[in-house]
């Protein structure tokens, strides 16, 4: 019989695991409250207007957080929509589809894209991308599709339209890896069950693989946001920073992350200080919003039982 001494690695491993998992949660609770802090100023002027107010004054201390809201929610969703399809696709074709010789080229292709500092994409949006979107795609978009809201206006640029495309290519490695690892993990069983009843490349993709793997794609998405929600420097140099809401794809916007960093140094103000305090409580609540949100949504994936396939 083990002596009592003897279960003493195993209850310190356990309390240093608990201690790492704690100091988690007390830094984010900790980053909330500095959070807070820097900004109750800016709380106690403004309440809860500051979160649908629509102006951003410093020559009159007047500050609105919806332009940044909006902005940062439209940059990530058009990021993901451009993303999530590319990156799941080429995830597919790399684990189902590509050669044994192509496969590792690609992969390190993707590695080495996402090793990019965010610097280098602003750079290469604002002299490569946005030339090349001004003069051909935007042009293009507006002639066949100008009768709706979302591509109408003057065409600048920089716009929020720019700023997702960067901001996909920057999240589509992340997208990309995990969906990869994702789908390797599903168990070959799956697949050769599907075969074995003469299902086609396709159904077993369709009934084996991705009917298998849909939460874990689901959580790249999830993880694909986040990133997209806290770009700052790619985003700052392509999508205009100017703090207005339009229906226009083709107009400049703002998002927290980017006033935030660009606005920071020039805060003159206590006031002015304390508000862009409070964009940074706003982009973390939410973050943490959209997080809750998206387990919601992967407990009801969950709770819908299995695909049924006619």
């Amino acid at each position: 019989m083990p002596g009592p001494g003897s279960r003493a690695p195993d209850i310190a491993f356990k309390w240093v695991a608990a201690l790492a998992a704690s100091m988690i949660i007390v830094l984010i609770v900790l980053v909330g409250w500095q959070l807070y802090a820097g900004s109750r100023m800016s709380l106690s002027k403004f309440g809860p207007s500051f979160l649908w107010s629509s102006e951003w004054d410093p020559v009159q201390d007047k500050y609105g957080a919806l332009p940044f809201i909006f902005g940062t929610l439209v940059s990530s969703l058009l990021a993901l929509l451009i993303a999530v399809p590319l990156g799941v696709a080429t995830a597919i074709f790399l684990t189902e589809l590509a050669p044994q010789k192509l496969r590792q080229p690609i992969v390190m292709a993707i590695e080495m894209l996402a090793a990019v500092p965010s610097v280098i994409f602003g750079l290469w949006g604002i002299f490569v991308l946005i030339p090349w979107l001004r003069d051909h795609l935007f042009v293009w978009l507006r002639h066949y599709f100008g009768f709706l809201p979302l591509f109408q206006g003057p065409i600048y640029g920089v716009s929020m339209l720019a700023a997702g495309i960067v901001v996909a290519i920057m999240i589509l490695p992340i997208i990309t890896s995990i969906s990869r690892e994702i789908l390797r993990s599903v168990p070959n069983l799956q697949r050769e069950a599907a075969y074995a009843l003469g299902a086609t490349r396709w159904e077993v993709l369709k009934i084996a693989v991705l009917s298998y793997a849909r939460r874990g794609l689901f959580g790249a998405a999830v993880l694909g946001l986040g990133r997209a929600l806290g770009e700052t420097m790619a985003v700052t140099m392509v999508i205009g920073n100017r703090p207005q809401i339009s229906a226009s794809l083709f107009a400049p916007g703002y998002t927290l992350a980017s006033v935030i960093a660009n606005e920071f140094t020039e805060a003159t103000s206590d006031l002015y200080l304390n508000s862009l305090f409070e964009l940074g409580l706003v982009l973390m609540g939410v973050a943490i919003m959209v997080n809750i949100a998206a387990q919601v949504m992967l407990k009801s994936m969950t709770g819908s039982g299995p695909i049924k396939v006619n």
